[in-house]
């Protein structure tokens, strides 16, 4: 949109100067290719220009506070400031406002998120004058990228690593989460794997409580895969979740899963970035994969007006370098709009993302030749969804039927198999040009008349669907052209 240029006073003089004055909005401004950019959402509060909001955002976020400071003279301090450079009103949201920022790459430690999100997201979320705030998408320039080690192994290794090729990837969360012993957690473990599921795992909130320690967990859970895998004759894993108190315990945790065989660790988002960095690195080193749980996520990703979008998080843990992380269902019943999740799955499997308004995707993005991540859906899917999740999420994506598996009537195992023949059915739909998408029903249909726990799972989830509206969506929609 256009803003009117504003009149700057003498940028050292002592006393209060709006942040527009003083230097941190510059609608002239072209971005460098070495800027990091930032496109925030935001709110102003009443009486709060708009160019001033997004100018204060811009300052905070850099180098300035509520006042002029004399060592200002002491820095090169024109270098050092971000600047907002353009603000576009939000479609049908009058009281909101895109504003584009750009921060020198000289601003940020080379190769740390932890410097990274405390410089962007750091204090300027809190700031008075702005009713919400949320930071909707970033531009990686290609020289921080190759600052990150990125994925530990990334979707090509990690298949080759599996011998598993050309479908997505199958698990099952352990369910119940909370309560079983070892034993019995572990027979979850074999049952699942022998009837026909990659992966199995544990939740988020399994660490080491009182009911199943970690090193029983660990245990019993190998022995279910290794039992699996000679049924089987396939290589099968378990994500072993080594989240703890501190970082002496999960690098114990992690040595012993290497030990006892495991390809495979588990890490929560809620240990935060330094330690899923560290991970990382322990991760690459000792050739194992890293899968992470968004756990918490959503206090933060899900509501559109204020916080971080889930695709900048998805960046975030692209170049920290976990192999695997949740990004949606789209059909489960957690938060999932089409569009935007599509965007999310961009951003962690493409090697450049494209401006993408419909799918929420603001900047250019080149990750230059950074591993891709596998985006996992997991979360209330089941059998009966298979077309519309290998239509919607692609080939390189592991899903997990928790529920989906554990809960089969007849079953573990025959959940398991459900779910495989059901994948391996609509692959080999695909494969033979058929139009698996708008012929799924009828793909299963065939499938069950052979398979009787295919046949048990589309009878008992056939109703089962979470049809809520979405509380982040693009605030454009792709109209069809004729």
């Amino acid at each position: 949109m256009a803003v009117e240029d504003v009149k700057k006073n003498n940028r050292l003089e002592a006393g209060v100067t709006p942040y527009a004055e003083m230097g941190y909005w510059q609608p002239d401004y072209e971005p460098k290719d070495t800027d990091i950019l930032c496109a925030f959402r935001i709110t102003p509060q009443p009486g709060v220009d708009h160019v001033e909001a997004a100018a204060a955002v811009a300052g905070e976020s850099s180098t300035a506070t509520w006042t002029v400071v004399w060592t200002d003279r002491l820095t090169a301090y024109e270098h050092y400031q971000a600047r907002a450079y353009r603000v576009d009103p939000v479609p049908g949201n009058p009281e909101q406002f895109i504003a584009y920022i750009a921060y020198d790459i000289d601003l940020f430690e080379e190769g740390s998120i932890a410097n990274l999100t405390s410089s962007i997201i750091g204090n300027v979320f809190g700031f008075k004058a702005l009713k919400a705030l949320r930071l909707e998408d970033m531009r990686i320039p290609v020289a921080y990228v190759k600052t990150f080690q990125g994925p530990a192994h990334g979707i090509v290794m990690e298949r080759e690593y599996l011998n598993k090729f050309g479908r997505p990837l199958l698990g099952a969360t352990t369910k119940p989460k909370l309560g079983l012993s070892a034993k019995n957690y572990g027979r979850v473990v074999y049952e699942a794997l022998r009837g026909g599921l990659d992966f199995t795992k544990d939740d988020e909130n399994i660490n080491s409580q009182p009911f199943m320690r970690w090193r029983d967990r660990f245990l019993f859970c190998m022995e279910g895969v290794n039992r699996a895998e000679a049924a089987s004759g396939e290589l099968k894993g378990h994500y072993l979740n080594v989240t703890a108190a501190d970082m002496e315990d999960m690098y114990e945790r992690a040595e012993f899963a290497k030990q006892i065989g495991s390809v495979i660790i588990m890490i929560d988002l809620t240990i935060g970035f330094t330690a899923m960095q560290s991970m990382a690195k322990w991760a690459r080193r000792n050739s194992v994969i890293l899968h992470l749980h968004r756990a918490g996520h959503s206090t933060y990703t899900r509501q559109k007006s204020h916080g971080v979008s889930f695709r900048v998080l998805a960046k975030w843990c692209r170049l920290l370098g976990v192999d695997h992380i949740h990004a949606g269902t789209v059909v489960g019943k957690l938060e999932g709009d089409p569009a935007t999740t599509k965007g999310y799955y961009d951003i962690l499997r493409l090697d450049k993302n494209e401006v993408n308004p419909a799918h929420g995707v603001f900047f250019e993005q080149e990750w230059a030749s950074m591993p891709a991540v596998f985006p996992v859906a997991s979360g209330g899917i089941h059998a009966g969804q298979m077309h519309m999740l290998l239509d919607l999420l692609g080939e390189d994506t592991i899903l997990q039927f928790g529920g989906g598996t554990i809960g089969h009537p007849d079953g573990i195992a025959e959940g398991a198999t459900a779910n495989r023949v059901a994948l391996e059915a609509m692959v080999q739909a695909r494969n033979e040009g058929r139009d698996y998408l708008a012929d799924g029903e009828k793909i299963l249909e065939e499938q069950a008349k052979t398979c009787k726990p295919l046949a048990r799972a589309l009878d008992i989830w056939k109703d089962i669907s979470f049809n809520y509206e979405s509380t982040d969506t693009p605030d454009v929609v792709a109209t069809p052209s004729y």
